[in-house]
């Protein structure tokens, strides 16, 4: 999927044809964001709009009509800066970023809107942790604030009071953030900016553990999980990736079609004679989850092994206060005597 001035285009990446454009924004397109299940995704632009739409419905729409969002959100009074969706497909959460000095959650199946935080700066950036128990938003003057959202009390319209709130704000980046992503166990915290660093944070302390310096601004970057096959020496490419189609209806000629295209390593191809678009998008979002659940589980196992060394450790210690105890209660005892 791309963007392009006002009008979101939808292209199959197997085959890099156009399916679908959507002219539903009256400004340039800024961000676009989809569910973890790809069955919805999100526009948001500079006409301060964010439009939510369910992927399936628009593809059956015939050509000659335009398609219809399934919600419209317009409670930001300036651009739409970055949008970012939470875990859960149709029923998940969804924040929005604008330089209106908001953050705003959302509730993608009903639309409802949740909570809204007003700062003291425009909003460049927002993420949510795996968990969904914060919020995180980067800031014009390089701020990142991060916001609890299971606070009591509940509030759905919420001020972020830096003085009140100072232990709650990483400090560091010199220009304004760009862009944020939380690893999946929710420690780290990885940010990019226009002062050319990206800063890896560890959230419970708000300490730089790390940054990278670059020749320019950073615009994008964030976390994933490692493939398998990025460290197999023996993975050949197996998925080609055509250049995009800029016509619908597949209009341009198959020579032209086959002659710019690019291959990518994406992992093993595998032939799957007769599997459908659909089984292959249930195979690799199962794959995907998979992979997840065992980096939960190592980091469980990994836990457990700590809180076994520390408790060896108390033993020890203990054992060694008994010592001394006996000791000094003996030289005590023949002291008396």
């Amino acid at each position: 999927m791309v963007q392009f001035n006002s009008a979101d285009e939808l292209s199959k990446v197997s085959s890099g044809n156009l399916l679908a454009i959507l002219n539903r924004h009256y400004q340039d397109l800024t961000c676009l964001c989809f569910t973890d299940d790809s069955s919805h995704f999100l526009s948001g632009g500079k006409d301060c709009l964010v439009l939510v739409w369910n992927l399936y419905s628009t593809l059956q729409v015939e050509h000659s009509q335009i398609p219809e969002p399934r919600h419209v959100w317009s409670r930001h009074s300036l651009p739409i800066t970055d949008l970012s969706c939470g875990f859960g497909g149709p029923l998940a959460r969804a924040a929005t970023a604008s330089l209106d000095q908001t953050a705003k959650l959302w509730e993608i199946s009903s639309g409802e809107l949740l909570l809204s935080v007003l700062f003291d700066v425009g909003i460049m950036a927002v993420t949510l942790d795996l968990s969904e128990y914060h919020m995180f938003c980067g800031g014009m003057d390089g701020s990142i604030f991060q916001v609890d959202l299971c606070a009591w009390p509940v509030q759905r319209d919420r001020a972020f009071q830096s003085e009140r709130e100072n232990g709650k704000i990483f400090k560091g980046h010199r220009n304004q953030v760009t862009c944020l992503s939380v690893s999946t166990d929710g420690s780290l915290l990885l940010s990019g900016s226009h002062d050319e660093t990206v800063r890896l944070w560890d959230i419970q302390s708000k300490q730089c553990l790390r940054t990278v310096n670059h020749k320019g601004p950073v615009t994008n970057a964030f976390i994933t999980l490692a493939r398998a096959s990025m460290f197999n020496p023996d993975s050949k490419p197996g998925v080609p990736l055509p250049k995009f189609s800029k016509h619908l209806h597949g209009t341009e000629s198959s020579e032209d079609h086959q002659a710019e295209g690019v291959t990518v390593r994406l992992g093993l191809h595998q032939q799957g004679a007769g599997e459908s678009y659909l089984e292959k998008a249930e195979r690799f979002y199962s794959q995907m989850c998979s992979t997840r659940e065992k980096n939960l589980m190592g980091d469980q196992e990994q836990l457990k092994i700590q809180v076994t060394e520390l408790e060896d450790e108390v033993s020890t210690l203990r054992k060694i206060n008994k010592n001394l105890f006996d000791f000094s209660a003996r030289i005590i005892t023949k002291s008396a005597k």
